[in-house]
């Protein structure tokens, strides 16, 4: 059985897919503006629900390239959380992997950590067109699921990804969408969704990037291993293996799926044989009237990376874990606005929206920037909703078939379901595919230059 190859190794110049404002401070670009800042409030500890008791989870890890390692320094943070377990085909990854996780076994076969029954969950961090094989498998052995994503570089991949996650209902599967666990967006969805923002008329994201994505090896076969993402035959491009939490960012808060998308790309600056574009657009189009614009290039960095919405009140900007509320001078008060923190944006007054912002919040001495209460990154928020979420499900079945057996599914179901009422909000199955499969559209239509439209068909699994 060939093994999947590993993520790629760190480079100074390396860009990753999922880095999301790295460095300088959000709060200080905005001050060029004039906004109010929307934070979210942070949960008191004598408020928060207390949590049960459970043993750390085991976990293995698949794909220890940059991304995976990551993921290993982010596990090291969780008490209940335990790497058992690290695999890769590379054996530099499987040596670098081990100092972040220095008592996990080694394998450079996943199917391994599989037959591992003393480990119940694994993260699938390999390339992007691997991961159809040792999803299906990890759910047939019984394992709980974290995938990366996009899921597949195909919608056939896709699609059958999310059927084996779908017939696995006593095991817990989670693609790599930390957006939604985070708890800052989780309060600019439901800010939006009250209808603060008015009427949503438009959606804006964009990732700029000066980086080539390109890797070197002394050794060409390896090279071209390590250069999957700019091999049209198995990468999703940009849109795809880039874009997708962006686009998942902005269907989330518009809340619906779209209907068309129209894509452009031109290879502009990294002419050195590859075969994906540099830069690229996709306009989705929803049967609201509303339109979602997204862009991504890999030849400019100016003004990185955020999302926003324009409504018929308020255009609402999100920059990492900050987020800005813009209003129009017809708008309603809402009231708590008086009190807000405000920073200007380029003639613009930006109100800071923070979970909880009923007065303004005090400035640190370092900087004179308020602090915001959630400093974790999406990763972070994702892996901690997966170790708690994946233990509650591992932890309910396992006691029920242990005291009442494997075949009342029904009844198992039911008590399941209670189990899980306090999990932390995460990305589901459903999630994973609808996201995946609007990024491979936007990535087809790219490449097309061309309006595709988006059947509803497609969704159905």
């Amino acid at each position: 059985m060939k093994q999947p190859s590993p993520r790629t190794p760190a480079e100074s110049s390396d860009f990753n897919r999922r880095d999301f404002i790295k460095g300088s401070s959000a709060a200080t670009l905005m001050a060029l503006a004039g906004a109010t800042q929307l934070v979210a409030p942070a949960v008191r500890g004598e408020d928060k629900p207390a949590e049960p008791t459970i043993v750390p989870l085991k976990v293995g890890v698949i794909g220890c390239g940059v991304w995976g390692r990551d993921i290993l320094n982010t596990l090291a943070r969780f008490p209940k959380a335990e790497v058992a377990a690290v695999c890769d085909t590379y054996p530099a990854m499987v040596k670098r992997a081990k100092e972040a996780a220095p008592k996990a076994e080694a394998f450079s076969d996943y199917t391994k950590i599989l037959e591992n029954k003393e480990i119940p969950a694994v993260v699938i961090a390999t390339p992007t067109h691997q991961h159809k094989e040792i999803v299906l498998a990890a759910l047939k052995a019984g394992k709980q699921v974290y995938c990366e994503a996009p899921l597949a570089h195909t919608l056939e991949d896709a699609k059958a990804i999310a059927a084996a996650a779908k017939g696995a209902p006593f095991q817990y599967f989670q693609p790599g969408l930390g957006f939604r666990s985070d708890p800052q967006r989780k309060f600019l969805f439901d800010f939006v969704k009250a209808g603060a923002a008015g009427r949503i008329v438009k959606a804006r994201a964009q990732s700029n990037k000066k980086q080539p994505w390109r890797r070197t090896s002394p050794n060409p076969d390896r090279e071209k291993e390590l250069n999957w993402r700019l091999d049209a035959a198995v990468s999703a491009g940009l849109l795809g293996e880039l874009s997708v939490h962006q686009i998942d960012n902005l269907t989330w808060l518009l809340n619906g799926r779209p209907t068309a998308v129209t894509g452009f790309s031109s290879l502009v600056h990294w002419t050195d044989g590859r075969e994906i574009p540099d830069t690229v657009e996709a306009v989705f189009e929803f049967a609201t009237g509303a339109r979602a614009y997204t862009e991504a290039t890999l030849a400019n960095s100016f003004d990185s990376e955020y999302e926003m919405l324009y409504g018929t009140d308020a255009a609402v900007m999100q920059r990492g874990n900050q987020a800005w509320m813009f209003k129009e001078v017809d708008a309603p008060m809402l009231g708590w606005e008086v009190y807000a923190r405000k920073d200007m944006f380029y003639k613009e007054m930006g109100i800071a929206l923070v979970m909880g912002a009923s007065k303004l919040p005090p400035k640190t001495e370092k900087d004179g920037e308020a602090p915001n209460p959630f400093v974790g990154t999406p990763l972070y928020f994702g892996l901690e909703a997966f170790v708690y979420n994946a233990n509650v499900v591992n932890n309910a079945v396992k006691d029920f078939i242990e005291s009442f057996g494997a075949d009342d599914k029904k009844a198992m179901a039911e008590a399941l379901q209670a189990a899980v009422g306090n999990n932390k909000p995460a990305a589901t199955w459903r999630d994973g595919f609808e996201a995946t499969v609007l990024a491979l559209k936007a990535n087809e239509a790219a490449l097309k230059k061309a309006r595709l439209e988006i059947p509803a068909a497609l969704f159905e699994v």
